[in-house]
């Protein structure tokens, strides 16, 4: 036979935790309604329980407070660290480019520095044949060469002297249309009659393959130069007016010197080309018979 339920039981359990939970709502309505009464009655009278209840509830408060607090400076602090990222990186593209505008604006500088020295040559004592730049030269080779870029349509012609700001470049060699082949004072073919410009010591300004120029002095005996001594064109020869800078003294020899070329070619951007100074006695030399010397070899 089987075991008689206890379901009964466990039923008189339910009901009795329902009837509890609805005495004690009861007991605490009639609590809060006599408290509310008395509140409004007597406000006085329940003073010291709402302090009590603030003091029990401040502690959570606090900590509620802080943690609020602690949480909007934790943000806060995210916030400002991402604005100071983008501030940075606002900074830095700011920065590039204004040194990009600083470098635009020191190449303008340098472009009027150069326009200002070829109007310079354009108003100089000799009234140029042509303006124009040097677009290319040779440095390594034994024949050193420029280009510039003016030619025979702007009256350019064979054996006129080119100068720059600083001095004798040398002198064409070869003309097209629109541009011409100069052949520069450090070519081994280049010689140039020039003188010390403090005095009249005289010498030839000959090239040299390594770029520089040998001052040769025509008359022999005690060398007068030293270092830092400036080199002009002397004017003989007809070819090249007088005064033009040519090189600076480096090094001493027996016979004359070793000299640094003033004017240039890599950092020459303008030249002037001039008429030949004396083209009558240039082309009265040209013309010359040979010696007899000469003529039996």
């Amino acid at each position: 036979m089987a075991p008689p339920s206890n379901r009964s039981g466990s039923n008189r359990k339910a009901q009795l935790s329902v009837f509890t939970g609805y005495v004690l709502a009861s007991v605490g309505a009639l609590i809060g309604a006599a408290l509310l009464i008395i509140s409004l009655w007597q406000p006085q009278a329940i003073s010291g329980l709402r302090s009590m209840a603030v003091d029990a509830t401040s502690s959570a408060g606090e900590a509620g407070a802080s943690a609020r607090t602690g949480g909007r400076s934790f943000f806060e602090a995210i916030a400002g660290y991402y604005r100071a990222g983008s501030r940075n990186a606002e900074l830095q593209n700011e920065n590039e480019v204004a040194r990009v505008k600083l470098v635009e604006a020191q190449a303008i500088e340098q472009e009027n520095k150069r326009l200002k020295a070829a109007l310079g040559l354009r108003d100089g004592e000799v009234k140029p044949v042509a303006l124009g730049r040097l677009i290319g030269s040779t440095s390594s080779s034994a024949r050193r060469f420029a280009y510039i870029s003016a030619g025979s349509s702007e009256g350019v012609g064979r054996e006129m002297p080119v100068v720059s700001p600083m001095g004798l470049v040398g002198r064409i060699f070869e003309t097209g249309s629109h541009s011409a082949r100069v052949l520069l004072l450090t070519d081994s073919e280049s010689m140039v009659p020039v003188r010390r410009s403090t005095d009249d010591v005289v010498a030839f300004a000959e090239g040299r393959p390594d770029g520089s120029l040998r001052i040769r002095l025509i008359n022999l005996g005690i060398n007068p130069l030293k270092k830092g001594d400036v080199f002009v064109t002397s004017g003989a020869g007809g070819l090249f007016r007088p005064n033009i800078p040519v090189a600076v003294v480096e090094e001493l020899t027996k016979d004359g010197a070793v000299a640094r070329l003033l004017s240039n070619p890599a950092a020459t951007d303008y030249v002037s080309v001039e008429p030949v100074w004396q083209r009558d006695a240039v082309e009265m030399l040209s013309s010359s018979p040979s010696a007899p010397a000469t003529e039996s070899e």
